[in-house]
This record gives C-alpha cells, structure tokens and sequence, in this order.
C-alpha cells in the first residue's frame, strides 16, 4: 500500500451536516486553546479571552493591565485598513507552565502573560532595543521554551499583508536567558508548531503563500539555533495559510484564511482538502489581485466563507483529542468537527496544575 493509502485522513472530508458549534457572541475568535476536561479558551477582540466550559457556559475574562490600551473595537471586513490596530488585542494563545495564559498582542505589540482572573502583565515589548513589531502568535515547548512569531515591523501591517513584505521573524525565550531572534526574512509570520519529537519547527509564511520548517539545533552554548530552512509541501497552497495543527499520524492541517479552506499536508508534503467553504469567485479574485499586488480591502472582504468566516485556526481537543475546533477573525461562535485521527497532544496536555 502507498503512504497516502494507509493515511488515516485517505478519503475523508469534513461532513458539513455534523459540524456543530459552541460558544455566542465572541468577537474575533482567532486562537483556542483545549484542556483534557473539555475546556476551551478563545482569544477575544473585546480585550481578554472567553473560557467555555465542556457543557457551554461561558464567561469573558478581560484583561487588566496599562489602562493606555483599551479594548479594540471589532470593525466590519470593508473597514480592513483601521481593522484591529489600536487597543487590546489578544491574537495567539499558549498556556505557561503554571496554567497562565500566554498571548500574543496584535493591538499593543506586546508578549504578554495573563492570569486565568485577567491580570496581565508584559513580558517583552522589544528586541534588541527595538519595538518587537507586530506579535502574532507564542507557543511554549516541552523544554520551557518560549517561541514568538513577528508578522512585521511594517505600519500599518496591512500594507505588508497586501504587498508580500518579507520582514517577518521568530524570537525565543529561553528559561534563565532573554528575547533575542533567531530567524527572519518571512512572509508575514503566523502560526507555528513543532513535530512530535521537537526536531523540526514548521513556520506558516502567510503572503508566501506557503509554510517553511526549519530544522533544531541544541549544539550550541548560546542556545537552540534554527537551520536548515525549506519550503514544506506546496510553493503556492491555493489560498493563505494561517492556523496549523499536527495530527498524531504527522500530518499537518492547514487553514487558508479568507479563501476559508482547511488542508492537510502529508508527511511526505502532499496537500489534501479537506473543507471548501470558500466563495470560488471571490477567492480567485482575490489570489488574483494578490499576486499582482492591486488587492483592495474590498477583494479581501468579499473573500470568505460561512462555517468559520476568515478560517484562522485549527485545535484539537476532546478527551480523545478527535474534536477539531475552527478559529475565524469574524465569526462569534466556535464551529466543531470529529476527526478520524486524534491530533497531536500539545505540551500543556498532560502537565499537572
């Protein structure tokens, strides 16, 4: 049998029928993070994150913190140039190793730690003497360490969404040491996840569009270094990757934000689709548009779907791990699926508070 036959994902696609959703009135649902009794947390744009317990009462944890930022105010998709820069604003997740929540600010720039009651401190708001630029996702590993991705130091960020700016980096923070870079030169830094055995990172380069991995190196006295950097899967994914997710057979699903698709790519880099919930019309549009750097506000805001409008992001949870949730950047609810692979337990999964 080929690799792809015996892949437990070979011929499966998301049954819209059973997809279902938790959680009302959220604002910018983008990242979520899942905790073994079923609970989930969600980035909010109301300034904090909203916890949604396994039976689906909720409650909005804000943040208190500098009272100069205050709560950014959700705009419609055609008011993309002002959409998300000022105030507060929670982007990507991660638990710190005492329960605490890890964010990422989009709207401050800031990395940030943050109680599970809402107070909220900074962790770094430079690099090297530099504002850090705009923060967009943090994930801890199974060593304590702290990566950071950095979409641009250009402002307003979107003109580098739109012109394929290549200034993106990764920092990493190491326990016992500070914040200091250790990657740059990408398109529009996202999401990252490591493989199971930690040895390689995988980068999503939003406007690349595609997602690179970049090889461990734990040789040196100054720390872990990044090598080795390829081009994983596709050199173009059909859309813009944002959110990703391994499963525990290695392979890596994918959203592609605004075409709103979910992929997969095998461990051998093939692509799968798995969700097309995207407009066909407006998502040719606007890869289109992108690709000649004319898109407009008006092209990404027509571009979207409707299970999980904008498909940010992908968390698996459950107490089987076999429960995917969805992310989006203008959805209010959480939709949900089952899989037919559990996904890959992050490290916080079977930490001990």
């Amino acid at each position: 049998m080929t690799a792809l036959e015996t892949n437990p994902l070979a011929g499966f696609q998301v049954d819209r029928a059973g997809i279902r959703t938790i959680g009302t009135g959220l604002q910018r649902p983008e990242c979520i993070l899942a905790e073994p009794d079923g609970t989930l947390w969600a980035a909010d744009a109301r300034g904090g994150v909203t916890r949604i317990a396994a039976d689906g009462s909720q409650r909005f944890v804000g943040q208190r913190s500098d009272p100069r930022f205050q709560s950014a105010s959700v705009a419609t998709a055609n008011d993309f140039e002002a959409k998300f820069t000022q105030g507060t604003l929670p982007n990507g997740l991660a638990f710190a190793d005492n329960g605490d929540l890890l964010i990422s600010n989009f709207g401050t720039d800031l990395l940030e730690v943050m109680t599970r009651d809402g107070d909220t401190r900074t962790l770094f708001d430079q690099i090297d003497g530099r504002p850090i630029g705009k923060v967009n996702f943090v994930l801890r590993d199974s060593r304590n360490r702290i990566w950071v991705t950095v979409s641009t130091r250009v402002n307003p960020w979107t003109r580098a969404a739109s012109s394929r700016v290549q200034d993106g980096y990764l920092a990493v923070v190491e326990p016992g040491r500070g914040i200091r870079v250790v990657a740059e030169g990408f398109y529009f830094t996202n999401e990252i996840r490591l493989d199971a055995r930690e040895q390689w990172l995988y980068i999503v380069e939003t406007t690349g569009p595609w997602i690179t991995r970049m090889r461990l190196d734990e040789t040196s006295s100054r720390g872990v270094r990044l090598t080795d950097r390829e081009v994983f899967g596709p050199t173009h994914l059909g859309g813009y990757p944002d959110g990703i997710a391994f499963d525990s057979f290695g392979n890596l699903w994918c959203t592609l934000v605004m075409v709103d698709q979910l992929v997969a790519l095998t461990p051998q880099g093939d692509k799968m689709l798995l969700l097309d919930d995207g407009d066909p019309r407006a998502s040719r549009n606007l890869i289109d548009r992108m690709a000649a750097g004319t898109v407009t506000p008006e092209d990404m805001g027509r571009a979207r779907g409707t299970v999980a409008p904008w498909m940010a992001s992908i968390t698996f949870g459950g107490t089987d791990l076999c429960t995917v949730y969805l992310g989006s950047l203008l959805g209010t609810t959480i939709p949900y699926f089952r899989s037919p692979v559990p996904g890959l337990p992050m490290v916080h999964w079977h930490e001990r508070r």
